[in-house]
């Protein structure tokens, strides 16, 4: 119900590596499929809450931004879309909600 409630105000929503917790980002891996291509984007808890699911586990248990991919390819495959075409999408998303000017040669 509170998802939907966003999309009726329009809004952008964040996805955090708490989607890549087996346990308590259950009901939020459920969701993500449900939130339209141009209002998603992906996040970082860092420095904390490291991608639960990341495997091989990093030495430092800091979660860093160089650890989105991680996140994004969790989400694309919740989604069941290709993961260069999620991120690219979760780029633009990002550029665009921000005000920034995409670099096409990067994605």
């Amino acid at each position: 119900a509170s998802l939907e409630r966003y999309i009726e105000l329009d809004l952008h929503l964040g996805i955090t590596g708490w989607v890549c917790d087996e346990r308590r980002g259950q009901e939020l891996a459920e969701l993500v499929a449900d939130i339209p291509a141009q209002r998603i984007m992906i996040e970082t808890d860092s420095p904390y809450l490291l991608p639960r699911s990341m495997r091989p586990k990093p030495k430092s248990s800091k979660n860093k931004p160089q650890y989105l991919p991680y996140i994004s390819q969790t989400i694309a495959a919740l989604r069941g879309e290709n993961a260069n075409a999620f991120a690219r999408q979760a780029y633009l998303n990002s550029c665009e909600f921000f005000g920034l000017e995409a670099d096409y040669e990067s994605i």
